[in-house]
C-alpha cells in the first residue's frame, strides 16, 4: 500500500478519477435484513435502517427498492483520512456544476457516487480540478 498524502494542493493535482462500469444503487433496509444474496458495496447502519449501496441488477432482481441510481467515481490518489480539504475542493467543484454528490470515504480512496445521467459531467469536472490544482 502506498503512503497516503494530505498535502491539498498535492492531492488535488493527483485526484485520477475513475468511472467504474454500471449503475449502483442505494437502498435502506431493515436492521437485521440478509445480505447474504446483495453482495453490497457498501453498508452504513443509521437510526432508521441499514443503508446498502449495490449493483443496481442486484436490488431489482432482489426486490429492493432503490432510492438514488448513482454511477460510481473513485478519486485513485491515496488520500490520508486526515486530510483537510479534499472533499471541500470535489464537493465546491461539482456544486457549482450542480451535480450533486453521496461520498464514501475508504481507507485509502474518496468514492464518489453522481446521478446517473450526470457521470460524464462529473468526470469532466474533476478531470478539471485535476488540471488546476485546486487553483
Amino acid at each position: 500500500m502506498s503512503t497516503p498524502i494530505s498535502d491539498l494542493n498535492h492531492l488535488l493535482h493527483t485526484l485520477d478519477p475513475v468511472l467504474h462500469e454500471g449503475v449502483y444503487a442505494f437502498a435502506c433496509l431493515t436492521a437485521g435484513a440478509d445480505l447474504r444474496d446483495l453482495e453490497p458495496l457498501a453498508t452504513f447502519q443509521e437510526d432508521e435502517g441499514l443503508t446498502v449501496v449495490l449493483r443496481e441488477e442486484t436490488a431489482l432482481a432482489r426486490q429492493v427498492p432503490v432510492l438514488f441510481r448513482a454511477a460510481w467515481i473513485t478519486l485513485r490518489v491515496h488520500s490520508d483520512l486526515q486530510a483537510v480539504g479534499l472533499t471541500a475542493a470535489f464537493s465546491q467543484a461539482l456544486a457549482e456544476a450542480r451535480i450533486s454528490c453521496n461520498v464514501i470515504a475508504g481507507a485509502c480512496h474518496d468514492h464518489l457516487f453522481v446521478p446517473v445521467d450526470e457521470a460524464a459531467r462529473a468526470l469532466a469536472v474533476l478531470r478539471e480540478l485535476q488540471r488546476r490544482g485546486g487553483a
